[in-house]
């Protein structure tokens, strides 16, 4: 039997694959187009493209006049660039102890940081919040920092320990034996040999930490410290919305998430195919 497949099997993939992109696109398309318009367009047609006669940026204006956006933007930005660091640098050293080292305990380790993966975090959310409490985080950026560190690292362990597996023992063992220590190898060796996997933590935990308004919310819910999802909740009111405003924020919003997305999307799917074919 051919290895190939068939026309008929590949026209039905690419159909699929064309029709959930078209869905999963679709309420960033909606949300991005609206952001261009006045609020009776947007409700007379919100599928309407932003044309001149519905073509309006008060919604921009606003958030940058109002919503104090760049002080938010700037919060996201410390937040998630220093958790995805914390998870990318403590899990690759985590993943190549576990898959490097063999001691007493090493599988049990491994499924025990496995099960941070199927318990979501938000069911310890009182006693984070208690903990930040006693600590004196609460209303602080490290705080954030801390939880999504944690949150991050099972995934990150997981992914990367299965990538270190596949490294050459060969190339560590001439590393030794070249006197380099085991920093070293990690740092020199090992590491650059995992990018592809790097790269898809980095993305599968991006998002989730960029898009968050529940721990910001009760963790950090101050002006000073609040996110850029947080800080959109400003234009939300009890009984009336300036809907303008808060698509343009999220339309802001999206561009790092996008911007990350095209860097590291050839590593991104050389991460996720990578074994996929022997």
């Amino acid at each position: 039997m051919s290895a190939r497949m068939s026309p008929a099997r590949t026209i039905a993939a690419h159909a699929a694959l064309i029709t959930y992109t078209l869905i999963a696109l679709f309420p960033v398309f909606v949300i991005v187009i609206n952001s261009f318009k006045s609020r009776k367009a947007i409700f007379a047609d919100p599928l309407a493209l932003p044309v001149p006669g519905n073509f309006d940026l008060i919604g921009y204006e606003t958030v940058m006049k109002q919503g104090d956006f760049f002080a938010y933007f700037q919060n996201s930005m410390i937040v998630t660039v220093a958790s995805l660091f914390f998870v990318l640098l403590f899990g690759a050293m985590a993943a190549f102890a576990l898959s490097e080292y063999r001691f007493k305990g090493n599988t049990l380790m491994g499924l025990y940081l496995a099960l941070g993966i199927m318990i979501p975090i938000r069911l310890g959310t009182v006693a984070i919040l208690q903990m930040m409490v006693a600590s004196g985080l609460v209303n602080t950026l490290t705080a954030l920092i801390l939880v999504y560190t944690a949150q991050g690292l099972p995934l990150a362990v997981f992914i990367l320990s299965e990538f270190m597996r596949n490294v050459s023992d060969d190339l560590k063992n001439a590393g030794r034996i070249d006197g380099l220590s085991e920093y070293a190898i990690f740092f020199t060796l090992v590491l650059p040999l995992v990018r592809p996997a790097m790269a898809t933590v980095a993305v599968f935990t991006m998002i989730p930490i960029w898009n968050d308004l529940w721990f910001p919310l009760i963790l950090a819910p101050s002006e000073e410290v609040k996110t850029i999802t947080l800080g959109s909740q400003v234009f939300i009111g009890q009984f009336v919305t300036n809907w303008n405003a808060v698509l343009a924020a999220l339309s802001l919003a999206i561009v790092p998430v996008l911007v990350m997305y095209l860097i590291f999307s050839r590593q991104l799917i050389r991460g996720i195919t990578a074994g996929a074919v022997k």
